[in-house]
Protein backbone atom coordinates (compact mmCIF):
# COMPACT_ATOMS: atom_id res chain seq x y z
CA UNK A 1 0.00 0.00 0.00
CA UNK A 2 1.13 3.78 -0.51
CA UNK A 3 1.05 5.51 3.18
CA UNK A 4 1.03 9.12 3.34
CA UNK A 5 2.57 10.20 6.80
CA UNK A 6 2.04 13.91 7.47
CA UNK A 7 4.35 15.32 9.93
CA UNK A 8 5.02 19.08 10.90
CA UNK A 9 8.77 18.21 11.17
CA UNK A 10 10.51 15.17 10.08
CA UNK A 11 14.29 14.21 9.84
CA UNK A 12 17.15 15.39 10.37
CA UNK A 13 14.83 17.83 12.53
CA UNK A 14 16.03 15.89 15.35
CA UNK A 15 15.62 19.06 17.22
CA UNK A 16 12.18 18.57 17.53
CA UNK A 17 12.10 15.76 19.75
CA UNK A 18 10.76 12.19 19.81
CA UNK A 19 8.39 12.40 17.56
CA UNK A 20 10.47 12.93 14.46
CA UNK A 21 12.39 10.16 15.35
CA UNK A 22 9.16 8.51 15.79
CA UNK A 23 8.03 8.52 12.47
CA UNK A 24 11.32 8.30 10.92
CA UNK A 25 11.54 4.80 12.49
CA UNK A 26 7.91 4.14 11.22
CA UNK A 27 8.40 5.00 7.69
CA UNK A 28 11.53 2.78 7.43
CA UNK A 29 10.26 -0.14 9.42
CA UNK A 30 6.98 -0.10 6.46
CA UNK A 31 9.12 0.52 4.16
CA UNK A 32 10.88 -2.36 4.73
CA UNK A 33 7.84 -4.95 4.72
CA UNK A 34 7.09 -3.74 1.24
CA UNK A 35 5.28 -0.48 1.48
CA UNK A 36 5.59 2.74 -0.74
CA UNK A 37 6.06 5.68 1.79
CA UNK A 38 6.05 9.21 1.45
CA UNK A 39 6.45 12.08 4.47
CA UNK A 40 4.85 15.24 3.75
CA UNK A 41 6.21 17.66 5.84
CA UNK A 42 7.96 21.23 6.02
CA UNK A 43 11.19 22.53 6.15
CA UNK A 44 11.78 23.14 9.29
CA UNK A 45 14.99 22.08 10.47
CA UNK A 46 15.37 23.45 14.34
CA UNK A 47 13.46 26.65 15.48
CA UNK A 48 15.48 28.88 13.44
CA UNK A 49 16.70 27.41 10.27
CA UNK A 50 15.09 25.69 7.38
CA UNK A 51 15.94 22.50 5.19
CA UNK A 52 16.81 23.57 1.94
CA UNK A 53 15.90 20.14 0.00
CA UNK A 54 11.96 20.54 -0.71
CA UNK A 55 11.69 16.55 -2.70
CA UNK A 56 14.46 13.85 -1.61
CA UNK A 57 14.44 10.47 -1.31
CA UNK A 58 15.92 9.57 2.68
CA UNK A 59 16.37 5.58 3.43
CA UNK A 60 13.95 4.78 0.84
CA UNK A 61 11.26 7.61 2.04
CA UNK A 62 9.71 10.54 -0.51
CA UNK A 63 10.19 13.15 1.81
CA UNK A 64 8.56 16.06 0.32
CA UNK A 65 8.74 19.52 2.38
CA UNK A 66 6.49 22.41 2.18
CA UNK A 67 8.21 26.09 2.94
CA UNK A 68 7.20 27.37 6.25
CA UNK A 69 5.89 30.97 4.93
CA UNK A 70 6.58 32.74 8.42
CA UNK A 71 9.51 30.78 9.71
CA UNK A 72 9.65 32.90 12.14
CA UNK A 73 6.74 31.23 14.11
CA UNK A 74 8.49 28.31 14.14
CA UNK A 75 10.36 29.43 17.53
CA UNK A 76 6.56 29.79 18.73
CA UNK A 77 6.26 25.70 17.79
CA UNK A 78 3.04 27.13 15.05
CA UNK A 79 3.68 26.43 11.16
CA UNK A 80 2.52 28.04 7.97
CA UNK A 81 3.04 25.58 5.27
CA UNK A 82 0.45 26.81 3.14
CA UNK A 83 1.53 25.40 0.21
CA UNK A 84 0.86 21.82 1.87
CA UNK A 85 -2.81 21.52 0.49
CA UNK A 86 -2.28 21.70 -3.29
CA UNK A 87 1.00 19.33 -2.52
CA UNK A 88 -1.46 16.92 -0.80
CA UNK A 89 -3.69 17.05 -3.86
CA UNK A 90 -0.76 15.79 -5.89
CA UNK A 91 -0.20 13.17 -4.03
CA UNK A 92 -3.42 11.49 -2.87
CA UNK A 93 -4.52 9.80 -5.65
CA UNK A 94 -2.44 7.39 -5.70
CA UNK A 95 -2.33 7.00 -1.79
CA UNK A 96 -4.34 3.99 -0.06
CA UNK A 97 -4.15 5.93 3.99
CA UNK A 98 -3.12 8.82 5.22
CA UNK A 99 -1.36 9.02 8.49
CA UNK A 100 -1.32 12.02 10.80
CA UNK A 101 1.14 12.72 13.68
CA UNK A 102 0.24 15.15 16.44
CA UNK A 103 -3.80 16.53 16.44
CA UNK A 104 -4.02 20.42 16.64
CA UNK A 105 -1.52 21.51 13.27
CA UNK A 106 -2.28 23.45 10.42
CA UNK A 107 -0.57 20.42 8.51
CA UNK A 108 -3.49 18.23 9.11
CA UNK A 109 -6.04 20.54 8.32
CA UNK A 110 -4.73 21.33 4.99
CA UNK A 111 -4.25 17.95 3.97
CA UNK A 112 -7.58 16.31 5.13
CA UNK A 113 -9.11 19.08 3.31
CA UNK A 114 -7.87 17.64 0.39
CA UNK A 115 -8.63 13.60 1.45
CA UNK A 116 -12.18 12.94 0.12
CA UNK A 117 -13.07 9.79 1.12
CA UNK A 118 -8.89 8.45 1.73
CA UNK A 119 -8.95 6.72 5.25
CA UNK A 120 -7.04 8.71 7.91
CA UNK A 121 -5.25 7.85 11.34
CA UNK A 122 -3.90 9.74 13.95
CA UNK A 123 -0.96 9.29 16.38
CA UNK A 124 -1.47 12.20 18.30
CA UNK A 125 2.02 11.08 20.28
CA UNK A 126 0.77 12.61 23.36
CA UNK A 127 -0.40 15.87 22.65
CA UNK A 128 -3.72 15.48 23.29
CA UNK A 129 -4.18 15.69 26.98
CA UNK A 130 -3.60 19.78 28.04
CA UNK A 131 -0.89 18.65 30.80
CA UNK A 132 1.51 18.46 28.00
CA UNK A 133 1.64 22.27 27.79
CA UNK A 134 0.00 25.12 25.50
CA UNK A 135 -3.33 24.62 27.37
CA UNK A 136 -4.86 28.49 26.46
CA UNK A 137 -3.87 27.68 22.53
CA UNK A 138 -5.31 24.26 23.01
CA UNK A 139 -8.13 25.31 24.65
CA UNK A 140 -9.09 27.42 21.95
CA UNK A 141 -8.10 25.08 19.04
CA UNK A 142 -10.81 23.19 20.52
CA UNK A 143 -13.35 25.12 20.41
CA UNK A 144 -13.31 26.40 16.88
CA UNK A 145 -11.19 23.87 15.09
CA UNK A 146 -10.74 20.50 16.58
CA UNK A 147 -14.51 18.90 15.69
CA UNK A 148 -14.20 20.36 12.39
CA UNK A 149 -11.89 17.71 11.30
CA UNK A 150 -11.42 14.98 13.90
CA UNK A 151 -14.58 12.81 12.75
CA UNK A 152 -12.11 12.05 9.74
CA UNK A 153 -9.69 10.45 11.51
CA UNK A 154 -10.88 6.46 11.36
CA UNK A 155 -8.59 5.46 14.01
CA UNK A 156 -6.85 7.11 16.90
CA UNK A 157 -3.27 5.25 17.79
CA UNK A 158 -2.23 5.74 21.14
CA UNK A 159 1.38 4.71 22.30
CA UNK A 160 0.13 2.83 25.59
CA UNK A 161 -3.00 1.89 27.10
CA UNK A 162 -3.45 5.25 28.91
CA UNK A 163 -3.44 6.93 26.15
CA UNK A 164 -5.51 5.04 24.20
CA UNK A 165 -8.26 5.61 26.94
CA UNK A 166 -7.76 9.21 26.69
CA UNK A 167 -8.01 9.22 23.23
CA UNK A 168 -11.41 7.71 23.40
CA UNK A 169 -12.78 10.39 26.09
CA UNK A 170 -11.24 12.94 24.86
CA UNK A 171 -12.65 12.20 21.22
CA UNK A 172 -16.36 12.18 23.04
CA UNK A 173 -15.89 15.80 23.72
CA UNK A 174 -15.35 17.14 20.53
CA UNK A 175 -16.96 15.17 17.92
CA UNK A 176 -20.55 13.03 17.73
CA UNK A 177 -18.68 10.28 15.12
CA UNK A 178 -18.84 6.85 16.58
CA UNK A 179 -16.80 5.41 14.09
CA UNK A 180 -13.77 6.24 15.15
CA UNK A 181 -11.20 2.88 15.80
CA UNK A 182 -8.77 2.81 19.04
CA UNK A 183 -5.70 0.93 18.82
CA UNK A 184 -2.12 0.86 21.11
CA UNK A 185 1.11 0.87 18.85
CA UNK A 186 3.95 1.40 21.10
CA UNK A 187 6.99 3.32 19.46
CA UNK A 188 10.01 1.19 18.78
CA UNK A 189 13.37 1.45 18.63
CA UNK A 190 16.35 0.61 15.83
CA UNK A 191 18.27 -1.54 18.15
CA UNK A 192 21.26 -2.32 15.29
CA UNK A 193 22.02 1.61 15.84
CA UNK A 194 22.55 1.45 19.54
CA UNK A 195 24.02 -2.50 19.13
CA UNK A 196 27.63 -1.62 19.70
CA UNK A 197 28.01 0.48 22.97
CA UNK A 198 29.01 1.14 24.78
CA UNK A 199 32.06 1.69 22.74
CA UNK A 200 34.89 2.17 24.88
CA UNK A 201 36.51 5.04 22.59
CA UNK A 202 33.15 6.74 22.40
CA UNK A 203 33.11 7.18 26.53
CA UNK A 204 36.30 8.15 26.77
CA UNK A 205 36.73 10.74 23.90
CA UNK A 206 33.18 12.05 25.32
CA UNK A 207 33.80 12.17 28.91
CA UNK A 208 37.49 14.23 27.82
CA UNK A 209 35.47 16.33 25.89
CA UNK A 210 33.32 17.50 28.83
CA UNK A 211 36.24 16.97 31.91
CA UNK A 212 33.99 14.21 33.08
CA UNK A 213 37.00 11.60 34.41
CA UNK A 214 35.97 8.33 35.94
CA UNK A 215 32.81 9.74 37.59
CA UNK A 216 29.51 8.33 37.55
CA UNK A 217 27.31 9.89 34.78
CA UNK A 218 23.50 10.40 35.15
CA UNK A 219 22.42 12.03 31.91
CA UNK A 220 18.82 13.78 30.94
CA UNK A 221 18.63 13.29 26.94
CA UNK A 222 16.07 16.13 25.37
CA UNK A 223 14.22 19.28 25.29
CA UNK A 224 15.08 21.58 27.89
CA UNK A 225 11.19 22.21 28.24
CA UNK A 226 9.82 22.77 31.59
CA UNK A 227 7.25 19.17 31.37
CA UNK A 228 10.52 17.84 30.95
CA UNK A 229 11.05 18.02 34.75
CA UNK A 230 14.71 19.17 34.59
CA UNK A 231 14.88 21.15 37.39
CA UNK A 232 13.53 18.51 39.72
CA UNK A 233 16.15 16.56 38.44
CA UNK A 234 18.56 19.26 39.27
CA UNK A 235 17.69 19.50 42.79
CA UNK A 236 17.37 15.71 43.60
CA UNK A 237 20.90 15.55 42.44
CA UNK A 238 22.14 18.14 44.54
CA UNK A 239 20.21 16.71 47.14
CA UNK A 240 21.47 13.38 46.39
CA UNK A 241 25.23 14.59 46.83
CA UNK A 242 26.79 11.38 45.91
CA UNK A 243 30.75 11.50 45.68
CA UNK A 244 31.95 11.06 42.31
CA UNK A 245 28.99 11.62 40.36
CA UNK A 246 28.21 13.78 37.62
CA UNK A 247 25.06 15.26 36.10
CA UNK A 248 25.14 15.55 31.99
CA UNK A 249 21.92 17.72 30.52
CA UNK A 250 21.68 17.01 26.67
CA UNK A 251 19.24 18.82 24.30
CA UNK A 252 17.82 22.05 22.52
CA UNK A 253 16.75 25.13 24.78
CA UNK A 254 12.66 25.42 24.62
CA UNK A 255 13.17 28.72 27.18
CA UNK A 256 14.34 26.62 30.27
CA UNK A 257 18.40 27.29 29.99
CA UNK A 258 18.12 30.88 31.59
CA UNK A 259 15.62 29.47 34.18
CA UNK A 260 18.47 26.59 34.92
CA UNK A 261 21.73 28.23 35.05
CA UNK A 262 20.77 29.67 39.08
CA UNK A 263 20.47 25.99 39.69
CA UNK A 264 23.72 24.38 38.64
CA UNK A 265 26.84 23.78 40.25
CA UNK A 266 30.23 22.51 39.10
CA UNK A 267 29.12 18.50 38.98
CA UNK A 268 26.07 19.43 36.40
CA UNK A 269 27.40 19.74 32.75
CA UNK A 270 24.85 21.11 29.84
CA UNK A 271 26.24 20.20 26.39
CA UNK A 272 23.60 21.82 24.45
CA UNK A 273 21.81 19.88 21.88
CA UNK A 274 23.32 16.47 20.78
CA UNK A 275 23.10 14.64 17.59
CA UNK A 276 24.70 11.77 15.59
CA UNK A 277 28.02 10.19 16.67
CA UNK A 278 27.98 13.07 19.28
CA UNK A 279 24.52 11.15 20.61
CA UNK A 280 25.70 8.16 20.67
CA UNK A 281 28.61 9.28 22.29
CA UNK A 282 26.56 10.56 25.30
CA UNK A 283 25.13 7.22 25.84
CA UNK A 284 28.13 6.08 25.81
CA UNK A 285 29.69 7.86 28.43
CA UNK A 286 26.57 7.61 30.66
CA UNK A 287 25.71 5.04 33.46
CA UNK A 288 22.20 5.95 34.23
CA UNK A 289 19.52 7.86 32.19
CA UNK A 290 17.28 10.07 34.10
CA UNK A 291 13.70 11.57 33.09
CA UNK A 292 11.34 12.81 35.10
CA UNK A 293 8.54 14.28 32.72
CA UNK A 294 5.25 15.35 33.48
CA UNK A 295 3.83 14.40 30.06
CA UNK A 296 5.32 12.17 27.29
CA UNK A 297 3.65 10.22 25.29
CA UNK A 298 6.05 7.32 25.38
CA UNK A 299 9.31 8.54 25.88
CA UNK A 300 11.50 7.71 22.98
CA UNK A 301 15.21 8.90 24.22
CA UNK A 302 13.93 6.39 27.24
CA UNK A 303 13.48 3.65 25.05
CA UNK A 304 16.71 4.16 23.19
CA UNK A 305 18.70 4.65 26.15
CA UNK A 306 17.56 1.65 27.15
CA UNK A 307 18.37 0.13 24.03
CA UNK A 308 22.04 1.36 24.50
CA UNK A 309 22.12 -0.48 28.07
CA UNK A 310 21.72 2.00 30.35
CA UNK A 311 19.48 1.58 33.43
CA UNK A 312 16.77 4.57 34.18
CA UNK A 313 15.65 6.61 36.00
CA UNK A 314 11.64 7.79 35.34
CA UNK A 315 8.74 9.16 36.61
CA UNK A 316 5.07 7.72 35.62
CA UNK A 317 4.56 10.34 32.97
CA UNK A 318 6.57 8.63 30.86
CA UNK A 319 4.72 5.81 30.17
CA UNK A 320 6.87 2.94 30.77
CA UNK A 321 6.07 1.01 33.56
CA UNK A 322 7.67 -1.89 32.08
CA UNK A 323 10.92 -0.24 32.75
CA UNK A 324 10.40 -1.48 36.29
CA UNK A 325 8.94 -4.83 35.98
CA UNK A 326 11.34 -6.01 33.51
CA UNK A 327 14.16 -4.96 36.31
CA UNK A 328 15.85 -2.21 33.58
CA UNK A 329 15.62 0.68 35.61
CA UNK A 330 12.92 2.33 38.39
CA UNK A 331 9.98 4.76 38.74
CA UNK A 332 9.72 7.59 41.27
CA UNK A 333 6.83 10.43 41.59
CA UNK A 334 8.51 13.81 40.16
CA UNK A 335 9.41 14.90 43.61
CA UNK A 336 13.03 15.93 43.84
CA UNK A 337 13.23 13.76 47.74
CA UNK A 338 11.83 10.66 45.69
CA UNK A 339 14.14 11.22 42.80
CA UNK A 340 17.23 12.07 45.82
CA UNK A 341 16.76 8.56 47.04
CA UNK A 342 16.27 6.96 43.80
CA UNK A 343 19.53 8.30 42.18
CA UNK A 344 21.48 7.63 45.37
CA UNK A 345 20.48 3.42 45.15
CA UNK A 346 21.27 3.78 41.41
CA UNK A 347 24.98 5.83 41.41
CA UNK A 348 25.60 3.83 44.23
CA UNK A 349 25.26 0.45 43.48
CA UNK A 350 27.30 -1.12 39.92
CA UNK A 351 26.14 -4.50 40.16
CA UNK A 352 22.64 -3.30 40.37
CA UNK A 353 23.28 -1.11 37.32
CA UNK A 354 25.23 -4.33 35.47
CA UNK A 355 21.99 -6.54 35.95
CA UNK A 356 19.45 -3.33 34.98
CA UNK A 357 21.65 -2.92 32.10
CA UNK A 358 21.09 -6.32 30.84
CA UNK A 359 16.98 -6.20 31.51
CA UNK A 360 17.23 -2.38 29.66
CA UNK A 361 18.32 -4.18 26.61
CA UNK A 362 16.33 -7.25 26.66
CA UNK A 363 13.16 -5.19 27.67
CA UNK A 364 13.36 -3.09 23.89
CA UNK A 365 14.55 -6.53 21.86
CA UNK A 366 11.50 -7.76 22.80
CA UNK A 367 9.11 -5.44 23.28
CA UNK A 368 9.80 -2.50 21.35
CA UNK A 369 11.36 -2.71 17.94
CA UNK A 370 10.11 -0.75 14.83
CA UNK A 371 9.78 -3.78 13.58
CA UNK A 372 7.24 -4.98 15.83
CA UNK A 373 5.06 -1.45 15.49
CA UNK A 374 5.20 -1.86 12.12
CA UNK A 375 3.19 -5.15 11.93
CA UNK A 376 0.74 -3.67 14.29
CA UNK A 377 0.44 -0.62 12.03
CA UNK A 378 -0.30 -2.93 9.04
CA UNK A 379 -3.29 -4.03 10.83
CA UNK A 380 -4.71 -0.66 11.95
CA UNK A 381 -3.90 1.06 8.20
CA UNK A 382 -5.99 -2.46 6.80
CA UNK A 383 -9.04 -2.46 9.80
CA UNK A 384 -9.61 1.50 8.41
CA UNK A 385 -9.48 0.59 3.84
CA UNK A 386 -11.33 -2.47 5.03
Amino acid sequence: MHILHVTPYYAPAYAFGGVVRAVEGMARALVRRGHTLTVLTTDALTRDSRIDTPDEIRDDVRVIRARNIVPQLRAANLSTPFDMGDMARELLPSVSVIHCHEFRTLENMLVLSQAGSIPAVLSPHGTLTYTTGRSELKSVWDRILSPRYAGKFRAVIGLTQTEMDESRAYWRTITQTHRTQFFVVPNGVNVEEFAALPDVSMRSTFRARWNLGDAVVCLFMGRLHARKGIDVLIEAFKQANVPNTRLVIAGPDEGMLETLHPLLDDRIVITGFLNGADRLAALAAADVFALPATGEGLSMASLEAMAAGLPVILSPGCNLPEAETYGAGIIREARRDEWAAGLIDLLTDAPTRARMSANARALVSERFTWDHAAERLEAVYQAVIG
